[in-house]
C-alpha cells in the first residue's frame, strides 16, 4: 500500500509517517507537559490561533491551562546552545474545533529550528513542509511568502498605522481593489502603489513570478532580503518538491510575531489550510530569547475532513470465513486486500454494527473471496 493511500485512513498513520521524516533528518521528538501556567498564553495571545483556553486551579493555587498550542512551550523551555535544536512534536492541544465549535483534544505534529538559523535551515524547514503535504496528498501547494519583504514595502509608503493596517488587510485578502483605494486616500506614489498592487496578485510558481515582481521591489525593500528569498525559492523550485511550491505574499501571519519567511500548506479536499509556520524571531525577543527560530505545525484534526467517505465505514470489507478454513489461504487472501488499498476484517459473522462497503465470503474450496449480501 502506498504511503498516501495509507495515510487517508487516519491521523494516526499520517502522524507514523510524518515522525519517520523528521527523524530521517536528525529531528529528535520533544515531550512536554499537558499544561502551563495560564500567564504564558495571556502574554501571548496574539500569537495563538484561538483565544478559547481552558483552565483549571492547580493545588498551589496556580492558574493552569491546557495547552492550545506547543510552539510557546518549546520556547519557553528551549535553552541557548551553540549551532541550532532540531526538535519535532507529536502532542494533543485543546481548541475549539472550527466545523463543531467545542472544545476538542486534537493532535498537533510539527517541528522546530531554534538558534543559528541559517540559509539552509529555511531550505530544509520549507523541504519538510513540502514533503509532509506530499505524503498526505499527491495534489497539494505550499504557499511561501516573506513578511520582511512585505513590511518593507509597507515601510517605503509612509502612512500612517490605521492606513498601515489597512494595507495590511488587504494584501492578506488579496482585495486590490480596496488595497488601491486605501493608498489613493492616503496620496501614496503611484510607483509605489504600482509595486503594492503588484505584491497583492503576484501569485504562481517563482521562476514564473520573480523576473516581473522583483524590478518593481527592488527600490523599496532591502537588496539583500530580496536576493536571499529568490535565490532560496530559486532553490526550492529546482528540488524535489519544487513542483508544490508557490509564491503568494498574501500569506502574512502575525507580523507582530513572524518576521521572515511565513507559508501555509494545502491539499485537495480540506478547505482550510493543513499547515502553517515561519520564522518567528519576534516570539522569541518577547519572552526573553536571543536564539532565531523557524518551524510549523501539521493540523492533523483537519483530516478528518480530507476522505469524508472514510467516516461512514469503519472497514472497507468484512471478510465471511467458516469453521476449518485454512488459514494459510485465508491470511494470503486478506493481505492481497489490504495490498490493494484497503482495510478489511474477517469475521466468522458481521459484528453488530460494524460499517463496511462490501461483504465478502472466502471460498474453501477455492481458496478465493466472493461477493455475497448474506
Amino acid at each position: 500500500m502506498s504511503i498516501a493511500k495509507s495515510i487517508l485512513r487516519g491521523d494516526e498513520q499520517a502522524a507514523l509517517t510524518l515522525r519517520a521524516l523528521y527523524r530521517d533528518h536528525g529531528y529528535t521528538q520533544y515531550k512536554m507537559n499537558k499544561f502551563e501556567e495560564y500567564d504564558l498564553y495571556v502574554r501571548n495571545k496574539d500569537f495563538l490561533i484561538s483565544d478559547h483556553i481552558i483552565t483549571f486551579t492547580d493545588t498551589s493555587g496556580k492558574l493552569l491551562a491546557l495547552k492550545p498550542d506547543v510552539t510557546l512551550s518549546i520556547v519557553k523551555n528551549s535553552e541557548k546552545r551553540a549551532g541550532t535544536n532540531k526538535v519535532y512534536y507529536q502532542e494533543n492541544v485543546y481548541r475549539v474545533s472550527g466545523r463543531t465549535h467545542t472544545f476538542r483534544e486534537i493532535m498537533q505534529l510539527g517541528l522546530e529550528c531554534i538558534g543559528d538559523v541559517d540559509a539552509f535551515c529555511r531550505f530544509e524547514v520549507l523541504t519538510l513542509a513540502a514533503k509532509s503535504l506530499k505524503a498526505i496528498s499527491p495534489n497539494a501547494v505550499l504557499d511561501v511568502s516573506h513578511l520582511g519583504i512585505v513590511s518593507a514595502v509597507l515601510d517605503s509608503i509612509g502612512v500612517t498605522d490605521a492606513t498601515r493596517q489597512g494595507l495590511l488587510r488587504c494584501i492578506g485578502e488579496k482585495n486590490v481593489h480596496e488595497l488601491r483605494a486605501i493608498a489613493t486616500s492616503a496620496n501614496v506614489a503611484p510607483e509605489r502603489l504600482d509595486a503594492l498592487c503588484a505584491l497583492v496578485s503576484s501569485y504562481g510558481k517563482p521562476a514564473a513570478v520573480l523576473p516581473s515582481l522583483m524590478p518593481l521591489l527592488y527600490p523599496l525593500a532591502p537588496a539583500n532580503i530580496l536576493s536571499d528569498f529568490s535565490a532560496l525559492l530559486t532553490a526550492l523550485e529546482s528540488s524535489p518538491v519544487g513542483d508544490i511550491v508557490r509564491l503568494d505574499f498574501s500569506v502574512i501571519g502575525n507580523i507582530g510575531y513572524y518576521n521572515g519567511l511565513v507559508f501555509k500548506g494545502f491539499v485537495d479536499g480540506v478547505p482550510d489550510g493543513l499547515l502553517s509556520g515561519g520564522e518567528y524571531n519576534g516570539l522569541m525577543r518577547k519572552m526573553g530569547k536571543s536564539e532565531d527560530a523557524i518551524g510549523f505545525a501539521v493540523y492533523l484534526d483537519a483530516l478528518e475532513r480530507f476522505h469524508k467517505n472514510d467516516a461512514d465505514v469503519d472497514v472497507d470489507a468484512v471478510v465471511l470465513y467458516g469453521e476449518g478454513t485454512d488459514l494459510a489461504l485465508l491470511g494470503r487472501a486478506m493481505d492481497d486486500l489490504v495490498a490493494s488499498g484497503k482495510t478489511v476484517a474477517a469475521h466468522r459473522a458481521v459484528p453488530t454494527g460494524l460499517r463496511y462497503r462490501e461483504l465478502l465470503k472466502f471460498d474453501e474450496k477455492e481458496g478465493t473471496l466472493i461477493e455475497t449480501d448474506d
